[in-house]
């Protein structure tokens, strides 16, 4: 539930008009009192002594990650551990963790020397708990990474977490994912990117951030020159004009800083597609771009495929649930086959693609040493299909971890099976069983690497 890694500001008032503090216990009783710093080991009975001390119910949930963490510590520790809470865990007994616990959670984790990551996905912290990240923010001298997942947060802890970072210089990663802070939560977020510059990967998705935040991002990223990856998925955007598009893409002309850039779900067409291609012509850092879940179809791939022929930087691309039909992939594949010796993988899952534009793409993977990883899951098979990336994978051309594609042999016919392999397969769920953070599963971030988290 825990595992190694390698490596003040003042807050608004509180509590929130809809969340009120409890009476019976003042936010100035969980203010630092300059205590010194907590025993590496003895987590579980600091934690017992907390909530007896604050009349709080003890949650087992948190007493046996807390259990977990004490008795490898006794094994000896090297700095570095990730405190990993997710709610969503179907294998041990969780009872999630609501802003009351996090309030405990936080008095144990604001001094501890070896702790640098918080997992605490898929709970219910709420705002009450956005107050104590934020203070965490503020107290804690180690933490590189935190993860806020889904976690019921509001515009207004949204805005204690982005005042929190005006000052933290420490804080590497942040995931504030599903959590519904809209444009307003939005807004501190960028004002914050104009004075923190130590934030590396910030992930706003699925956050119902509107037209006037994401606007603000763009603007704010022209001059920002920390951060390296941003996610902005599912904004909240009304209208025809994909105006997010212009913003972004002069973004890109302008920032050259940028390496990782999620921007699925903004209902991009072909011109807002070919407005992005337009400022990676002048880009010279982006080397991941995800365009998943657009409506961009095989008029935008003349742009894509146009660009790549000089771009040298972009390495990862996904496609994913667009419609490039047959006519995009094969604009795609003639580029990759005769031009482009960059990219290196291309995720074209559930495209409408048929035989030829498979094929096609099987080709450039025959033909270009640096073209690795494909994803073809969703589109229109046949034998002749099934025949090409079967022989992909048997001349070795092809690794079966770097595709989603199994093939499979019944009565002398080739049949192709999905498999748990892709750009970011474990993004938003991990696997009951098994290794979560392997690098077949979640091929893009193994190959642009930026923040050592998912």
């Amino acid at each position: 539930m825990w595992r190694s890694s390698e490596e003040t500001a003042t807050t608004p008032d509180w509590p929130p008009p809809h969340a009120p503090m409890p009476a019976t216990t003042p936010a100035s009783s969980w203010e630092d009192k300059g205590e010194a710093p907590e025993s590496v080991a003895g987590l579980q009975e600091h934690y017992n002594h907390l909530c007896m001390e604050k009349s709080q119910r003890i949650n087992p949930f948190i007493l046996h990650i807390l259990q977990e963490v004490d008795e490898e510590t006794k094994k000896g520790l090297e700095k570095g551990i990730t405190l990993t809470m997710a709610g969503n865990n179907r294998l041990t007994l969780v009872e999630r963790i609501t802003g009351e616990d996090f309030r405990i959670l936080f008095r144990i984790l604001r001094n501890h020397p070896y702790i640098n990551g918080l997992d605490v996905r898929y709970n219910l912290l709420s705002d009450i708990g956005a107050y104590c990240a934020a203070r965490l923010l503020q107290k804690q001298r180690n933490l590189i990474y935190l993860n806020l997942m889904f976690n019921d947060i509001g515009p207004e802890g949204g805005e204690l977490i982005a005042k929190a970072l005006h000052k933290n210089t420490t804080l590497k990663y942040l995931r504030m994912t599903g959590n519904k802070i809209e444009n307003k939560g939005g807004m501190f977020f960028a004002a914050m990117l104009q004075i923190n510059s130590s934030l590396e990967k910030l992930d706003l998705g699925d956050c119902d951030l509107g037209m006037q935040s994401v606007i603000a991002f763009a603007t704010v990223l022209t001059q920002n020159r920390a951060i390296k990856g941003i996610n902005l998925n599912r904004p909240m955007l009304y209208g025809e004009q994909e105006e997010s598009t212009v913003h972004l893409g002069h973004m890109l002309k302008e920032n050259h800083s940028l390496v990782e850039l999620h921007i699925c779900k903004h209902d991009i067409k072909n011109c807002g597609m070919q407005k992005l291609c337009d400022a990676l012509y002048l880009n010279s850092s982006l080397r991941y771009l995800d365009v998943s879940c657009n409506k961009i179809t095989r008029d935008g791939m003349v742009y894509l495929a146009d660009v790549l022929k000089s771009n040298t930087t972009l390495e990862v691309i996904d496609l994913s649930f667009n419609r490039i039909e047959n006519a995009g992939a094969n604009d795609l594949s003639e580029t990759l086959t005769s031009h482009n010796r960059s990219l290196k993988a291309l995720s074209v899952v559930s495209n409408n693609i048929k035989r030829e534009g498979l094929v096609a793409l099987s080709q450039s993977v025959k033909t270009n040493p640096t073209f690795s990883n494909i994803y073809i899951w969703g589109n229109k098979f046949d034998e002749a299909t099934c025949v090409a990336y079967l022989d992909l994978i048997q001349m070795g051309h092809l690794k079966p971890d770097n595709t989603d594609v199994e093939p499979f042999v019944v009565d002398g016919r080739v049949y192709l099976a999905e498999v748990s392999n892709g750009l970011k397969r474990h993004y938003y769920w991990t696997p009951v069983y098994g290794e979560a953070y392997n690098h077949s599963s979640n091929a893009g971030f193994a190959l642009v690497p930026v923040g050592q988290h998912l």
